[in-house]
Protein backbone atom coordinates (compact mmCIF):
# COMPACT_ATOMS: atom_id res chain seq x y z
CA UNK A 1 0.00 0.00 0.00
CA UNK A 2 1.21 3.76 -1.20
CA UNK A 3 -0.92 5.71 0.27
CA UNK A 4 -2.94 6.52 3.70
CA UNK A 5 -6.04 3.75 4.09
CA UNK A 6 -7.85 6.90 5.18
CA UNK A 7 -7.27 10.29 3.87
CA UNK A 8 -5.41 8.77 0.67
CA UNK A 9 -2.47 10.64 1.07
CA UNK A 10 0.89 9.40 -0.21
CA UNK A 11 3.47 10.98 1.95
CA UNK A 12 4.02 8.21 4.69
CA UNK A 13 7.01 7.80 7.04
CA UNK A 14 8.59 4.66 7.72
CA UNK A 15 7.75 4.13 11.56
CA UNK A 16 8.83 0.94 12.90
CA UNK A 17 9.86 -2.32 11.41
CA UNK A 18 7.72 -5.08 13.35
CA UNK A 19 7.77 -8.90 13.84
CA UNK A 20 5.33 -11.42 15.73
CA UNK A 21 6.46 -10.86 19.39
CA UNK A 22 3.61 -12.86 21.21
CA UNK A 23 3.04 -16.25 18.94
CA UNK A 24 6.02 -16.51 16.38
CA UNK A 25 4.58 -15.86 12.56
CA UNK A 26 7.40 -15.07 10.62
CA UNK A 27 9.09 -12.38 8.80
CA UNK A 28 9.10 -8.35 9.37
CA UNK A 29 6.17 -6.01 9.23
CA UNK A 30 6.76 -1.90 8.48
CA UNK A 31 4.83 0.38 9.84
CA UNK A 32 3.70 3.35 7.72
CA UNK A 33 2.36 6.40 9.42
CA UNK A 34 0.78 9.31 7.57
CA UNK A 35 2.29 12.45 7.27
CA UNK A 36 -0.99 14.30 6.99
CA UNK A 37 -3.71 12.41 9.59
CA UNK A 38 -1.21 10.65 11.54
CA UNK A 39 -2.66 7.23 10.76
CA UNK A 40 -0.55 4.46 11.26
CA UNK A 41 -0.95 0.87 9.57
CA UNK A 42 0.99 -1.88 8.58
CA UNK A 43 2.34 -2.61 5.21
CA UNK A 44 0.76 -6.13 4.36
CA UNK A 45 0.38 -7.58 1.18
CA UNK A 46 -1.10 -10.87 2.74
CA UNK A 47 -3.20 -13.40 0.41
CA UNK A 48 -6.34 -15.50 1.59
CA UNK A 49 -4.16 -18.43 2.14
CA UNK A 50 -2.01 -16.74 4.01
CA UNK A 51 -4.55 -15.24 6.35
CA UNK A 52 -6.36 -18.17 6.71
CA UNK A 53 -2.53 -19.61 8.16
CA UNK A 54 -1.78 -16.87 10.00
CA UNK A 55 -4.97 -17.16 12.18
CA UNK A 56 -5.39 -20.77 11.84
CA UNK A 57 -1.52 -21.77 13.05
CA UNK A 58 -0.33 -18.98 14.49
CA UNK A 59 -3.40 -17.29 16.63
CA UNK A 60 -4.46 -18.61 19.71
CA UNK A 61 -7.79 -20.43 19.60
CA UNK A 62 -8.83 -21.31 23.29
CA UNK A 63 -10.28 -24.66 24.25
CA UNK A 64 -13.60 -22.54 25.74
CA UNK A 65 -15.86 -24.86 27.53
CA UNK A 66 -18.87 -23.83 26.47
CA UNK A 67 -20.51 -24.99 30.14
CA UNK A 68 -17.51 -22.58 31.78
CA UNK A 69 -19.35 -19.53 30.08
CA UNK A 70 -20.58 -16.52 32.10
CA UNK A 71 -21.72 -13.19 30.21
CA UNK A 72 -19.95 -10.40 32.01
CA UNK A 73 -21.26 -8.00 34.83
CA UNK A 74 -21.40 -4.53 35.90
CA UNK A 75 -19.38 -3.56 38.14
CA UNK A 76 -19.15 0.46 40.31
CA UNK A 77 -17.52 2.42 42.79
CA UNK A 78 -13.88 3.26 42.89
CA UNK A 79 -12.48 0.25 42.43
CA UNK A 80 -14.08 -0.38 39.83
CA UNK A 81 -13.35 3.07 38.09
CA UNK A 82 -9.09 1.75 39.19
CA UNK A 83 -9.53 -0.95 36.88
CA UNK A 84 -10.58 0.96 34.37
CA UNK A 85 -13.85 -1.06 34.20
CA UNK A 86 -15.49 0.96 31.61
CA UNK A 87 -12.93 0.58 28.82
CA UNK A 88 -15.10 -2.22 26.63
CA UNK A 89 -17.46 -0.86 24.24
CA UNK A 90 -20.56 -2.68 25.43
CA UNK A 91 -20.43 -0.61 28.61
CA UNK A 92 -21.49 2.56 26.60
CA UNK A 93 -24.57 0.68 25.24
CA UNK A 94 -28.12 1.76 27.01
CA UNK A 95 -30.78 -0.59 28.04
CA UNK A 96 -33.76 -1.90 25.64
CA UNK A 97 -32.15 -1.13 22.55
CA UNK A 98 -31.26 -2.87 19.56
CA UNK A 99 -27.54 -3.56 18.92
CA UNK A 100 -24.79 -5.16 16.92
CA UNK A 101 -21.49 -6.35 18.61
CA UNK A 102 -18.85 -7.37 15.97
CA UNK A 103 -15.98 -9.17 17.30
CA UNK A 104 -18.32 -10.71 20.34
CA UNK A 105 -15.60 -13.25 21.30
CA UNK A 106 -17.39 -15.72 23.04
CA UNK A 107 -20.54 -13.79 23.64
CA UNK A 108 -19.95 -13.04 27.36
CA UNK A 109 -20.62 -9.25 25.59
CA UNK A 110 -24.65 -10.49 24.38
CA UNK A 111 -25.44 -12.21 27.33
CA UNK A 112 -24.51 -8.83 29.49
CA UNK A 113 -26.69 -6.76 26.60
CA UNK A 114 -29.09 -9.24 27.11
CA UNK A 115 -29.45 -9.05 30.54
CA UNK A 116 -29.95 -5.49 30.25
CA UNK A 117 -33.08 -5.48 27.91
CA UNK A 118 -31.47 -5.18 24.65
CA UNK A 119 -32.36 -7.00 21.25
CA UNK A 120 -28.70 -8.51 20.75
CA UNK A 121 -27.16 -9.35 17.49
CA UNK A 122 -22.93 -10.45 17.16
CA UNK A 123 -20.58 -11.07 14.41
CA UNK A 124 -17.61 -13.11 15.13
CA UNK A 125 -15.27 -15.22 12.97
CA UNK A 126 -14.25 -17.50 15.20
CA UNK A 127 -16.08 -20.81 14.72
CA UNK A 128 -16.14 -21.52 18.45
CA UNK A 129 -19.02 -19.20 18.77
CA UNK A 130 -20.99 -21.37 17.50
CA UNK A 131 -21.48 -23.76 20.47
CA UNK A 132 -22.23 -20.68 22.79
CA UNK A 133 -24.87 -19.14 20.19
CA UNK A 134 -26.50 -22.74 20.23
CA UNK A 135 -26.53 -23.24 23.72
CA UNK A 136 -27.73 -19.97 24.75
CA UNK A 137 -30.39 -18.70 21.76
CA UNK A 138 -27.83 -15.91 20.68
CA UNK A 139 -28.72 -14.40 17.02
CA UNK A 140 -24.58 -14.48 15.86
CA UNK A 141 -23.15 -14.68 12.27
CA UNK A 142 -20.00 -16.50 11.97
CA UNK A 143 -17.57 -14.88 9.42
CA UNK A 144 -16.72 -11.58 8.79
CA UNK A 145 -19.13 -8.18 8.96
CA UNK A 146 -21.28 -8.20 6.09
CA UNK A 147 -23.61 -5.07 6.25
CA UNK A 148 -25.31 -6.69 3.77
CA UNK A 149 -27.48 -9.68 6.17
CA UNK A 150 -29.00 -6.87 7.44
CA UNK A 151 -31.61 -4.35 7.08
CA UNK A 152 -30.82 -0.98 6.39
CA UNK A 153 -31.40 1.16 9.72
CA UNK A 154 -31.67 -1.59 11.37
CA UNK A 155 -29.96 -0.72 14.78
CA UNK A 156 -29.59 1.61 17.43
CA UNK A 157 -25.99 0.87 18.24
CA UNK A 158 -23.25 -1.06 16.72
CA UNK A 159 -20.19 -1.77 19.22
CA UNK A 160 -16.33 -3.23 18.11
CA UNK A 161 -14.47 -3.81 20.85
CA UNK A 162 -11.04 -4.08 19.76
CA UNK A 163 -11.56 -5.11 16.84
CA UNK A 164 -11.56 -2.44 13.95
CA UNK A 165 -7.45 -2.11 14.33
CA UNK A 166 -7.58 -5.97 12.39
CA UNK A 167 -9.68 -4.99 9.62
CA UNK A 168 -8.14 -4.50 6.09
CA UNK A 169 -10.26 -1.88 4.75
CA UNK A 170 -11.88 0.36 8.19
CA UNK A 171 -13.52 2.57 5.42
CA UNK A 172 -15.41 0.11 4.24
CA UNK A 173 -16.38 -1.49 7.33
CA UNK A 174 -17.45 2.13 8.96
CA UNK A 175 -19.51 2.55 5.51
CA UNK A 176 -21.01 -0.32 6.16
CA UNK A 177 -21.89 0.10 9.81
CA UNK A 178 -23.51 3.42 8.70
CA UNK A 179 -25.70 1.63 6.22
CA UNK A 180 -27.24 -0.51 9.20
CA UNK A 181 -27.83 2.16 11.50
CA UNK A 182 -30.85 4.28 12.58
CA UNK A 183 -30.59 7.91 12.44
CA UNK A 184 -29.51 8.76 15.76
CA UNK A 185 -27.83 5.31 16.16
CA UNK A 186 -24.27 5.38 17.21
CA UNK A 187 -21.21 3.28 16.85
CA UNK A 188 -19.30 2.70 19.83
CA UNK A 189 -15.05 1.76 19.45
CA UNK A 190 -12.43 1.01 21.45
CA UNK A 191 -9.09 0.14 19.97
CA UNK A 192 -5.27 0.74 21.07
CA UNK A 193 -3.58 4.17 20.71
CA UNK A 194 -0.67 4.53 19.11
CA UNK A 195 0.02 8.32 20.01
CA UNK A 196 -0.50 7.37 23.74
CA UNK A 197 2.74 7.77 26.10
CA UNK A 198 3.49 4.02 26.44
CA UNK A 199 3.45 3.92 22.43
CA UNK A 200 6.36 6.59 23.04
CA UNK A 201 7.64 5.01 25.76
CA UNK A 202 8.44 1.69 24.66
CA UNK A 203 8.78 2.13 20.98
CA UNK A 204 9.06 -1.27 19.39
CA UNK A 205 8.13 -3.41 21.79
CA UNK A 206 5.20 -1.43 22.86
CA UNK A 207 2.73 -4.57 23.42
CA UNK A 208 0.12 -3.52 21.30
CA UNK A 209 1.73 -3.26 17.98
CA UNK A 210 0.94 -6.75 18.15
CA UNK A 211 2.21 -7.25 14.07
CA UNK A 212 0.91 -8.33 11.82
CA UNK A 213 -2.75 -9.21 13.56
CA UNK A 214 -3.04 -5.58 14.40
CA UNK A 215 -3.09 -3.72 11.00
CA UNK A 216 -4.40 -0.19 11.49
CA UNK A 217 -4.28 2.45 14.58
CA UNK A 218 -6.34 5.48 14.51
CA UNK A 219 -5.04 8.83 15.31
CA UNK A 220 -7.96 11.63 16.74
CA UNK A 221 -7.54 13.24 13.12
CA UNK A 222 -7.86 9.67 11.04
CA UNK A 223 -10.85 9.05 12.95
CA UNK A 224 -12.52 12.09 11.80
CA UNK A 225 -11.84 11.64 8.55
CA UNK A 226 -12.88 8.15 8.48
CA UNK A 227 -15.71 9.22 10.01
CA UNK A 228 -17.15 12.05 7.93
CA UNK A 229 -16.72 9.55 4.86
CA UNK A 230 -19.14 6.89 6.15
CA UNK A 231 -21.70 9.79 7.12
CA UNK A 232 -20.90 9.35 10.75
CA UNK A 233 -19.56 12.01 13.16
CA UNK A 234 -17.60 11.95 16.25
CA UNK A 235 -19.56 12.81 19.62
CA UNK A 236 -17.39 11.60 22.19
CA UNK A 237 -13.60 10.97 22.65
CA UNK A 238 -11.46 10.03 25.35
CA UNK A 239 -8.52 7.01 26.70
CA UNK A 240 -10.18 4.48 28.87
CA UNK A 241 -7.48 1.64 29.78
CA UNK A 242 -8.07 -0.96 31.73
CA UNK A 243 -5.25 -1.09 33.88
CA UNK A 244 -4.11 -5.01 33.65
CA UNK A 245 -3.01 -3.65 30.23
CA UNK A 246 0.10 -2.04 32.27
CA UNK A 247 0.73 -5.10 33.73
CA UNK A 248 0.77 -7.12 30.38
CA UNK A 249 2.93 -4.52 28.65
CA UNK A 250 5.82 -5.46 31.61
CA UNK A 251 5.10 -9.16 31.31
CA UNK A 252 5.73 -8.69 27.46
CA UNK A 253 9.09 -6.71 27.93
CA UNK A 254 10.21 -9.65 30.96
CA UNK A 255 9.94 -12.25 28.13
CA UNK A 256 10.32 -10.35 24.65
CA UNK A 257 11.13 -13.43 22.12
CA UNK A 258 12.91 -13.26 19.14
CA UNK A 259 12.28 -13.17 16.08
CA UNK A 260 9.99 -16.49 14.94
CA UNK A 261 10.02 -17.66 18.80
CA UNK A 262 6.09 -17.39 20.62
CA UNK A 263 6.50 -15.15 23.79
CA UNK A 264 6.26 -17.22 26.86
CA UNK A 265 3.97 -14.96 28.50
CA UNK A 266 1.58 -15.01 25.84
CA UNK A 267 1.75 -18.92 25.00
CA UNK A 268 0.59 -19.28 28.89
CA UNK A 269 -1.64 -16.23 28.79
CA UNK A 270 -3.76 -17.13 25.78
CA UNK A 271 -3.30 -21.14 25.24
CA UNK A 272 -2.75 -22.06 29.08
CA UNK A 273 0.40 -23.40 27.93
CA UNK A 274 3.22 -23.44 30.11
CA UNK A 275 6.88 -23.67 28.59
CA UNK A 276 9.73 -23.97 30.67
CA UNK A 277 10.75 -20.15 31.32
CA UNK A 278 13.71 -20.31 33.02
CA UNK A 279 14.22 -18.61 36.40
CA UNK A 280 15.11 -15.01 35.50
CA UNK A 281 11.41 -15.05 34.02
CA UNK A 282 9.83 -16.23 36.61
CA UNK A 283 11.52 -13.98 39.39
CA UNK A 284 10.34 -11.13 37.22
CA UNK A 285 6.67 -12.36 37.25
CA UNK A 286 6.67 -12.49 40.78
CA UNK A 287 7.90 -9.30 40.89
CA UNK A 288 5.75 -7.64 38.77
CA UNK A 289 2.78 -9.59 40.34
CA UNK A 290 3.66 -7.44 43.30
CA UNK A 291 3.74 -4.42 41.88
CA UNK A 292 0.36 -4.79 40.13
CA UNK A 293 -1.17 -6.26 43.34
CA UNK A 294 -0.43 -2.96 45.36
CA UNK A 295 -2.17 -0.93 42.41
CA UNK A 296 0.95 0.72 40.88
CA UNK A 297 -0.11 0.17 37.54
CA UNK A 298 -3.84 1.48 38.33
CA UNK A 299 -2.37 4.84 39.45
CA UNK A 300 -0.61 5.17 36.16
CA UNK A 301 -3.37 4.23 34.01
CA UNK A 302 -5.51 6.20 35.30
CA UNK A 303 -3.35 9.06 35.56
CA UNK A 304 -2.33 8.77 31.40
CA UNK A 305 -6.37 8.60 30.68
CA UNK A 306 -6.86 11.75 32.69
CA UNK A 307 -4.23 13.19 29.67
CA UNK A 308 -5.76 11.32 27.42
CA UNK A 309 -2.52 9.61 26.51
CA UNK A 310 -3.67 6.09 27.91
CA UNK A 311 -3.06 3.06 25.30
CA UNK A 312 -7.09 2.48 24.55
CA UNK A 313 -9.14 4.66 22.65
CA UNK A 314 -12.95 5.37 22.98
CA UNK A 315 -14.81 6.89 20.20
CA UNK A 316 -18.48 7.30 20.14
CA UNK A 317 -20.04 7.98 16.11
CA UNK A 318 -23.41 9.06 15.82
CA UNK A 319 -25.43 8.48 12.65
CA UNK A 320 -26.93 12.54 11.64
Amino acid sequence: MNCCPICKNSQLTDSVRLYDDRYGYPGFFDLMRCVDCGHAFLRNNFTPDQLTDLYSNYYPRSDFDVDQYRPYHTSGGFSAWLDGAASPAFRWVPRNVRVLDVGCGFGQSLGYLESRGCDVYGVEADENISRVAEKFGFKVHVGLFDPDIYEPEFFDYVTMNQVVEHVTDPLAVLKGVSRILKPGGRVVLTMPNANGVSARLFGKKWVNWHAPYHLQFFSRKSMQIASKNAGLEVVRFCTITASAWLHYQWLHLATYPSLGVPSVFWSEWACGKNPEAGMRVKVWKKVLNLMHTIKINHVLTRLFDAMKVGDSYLFILEKP
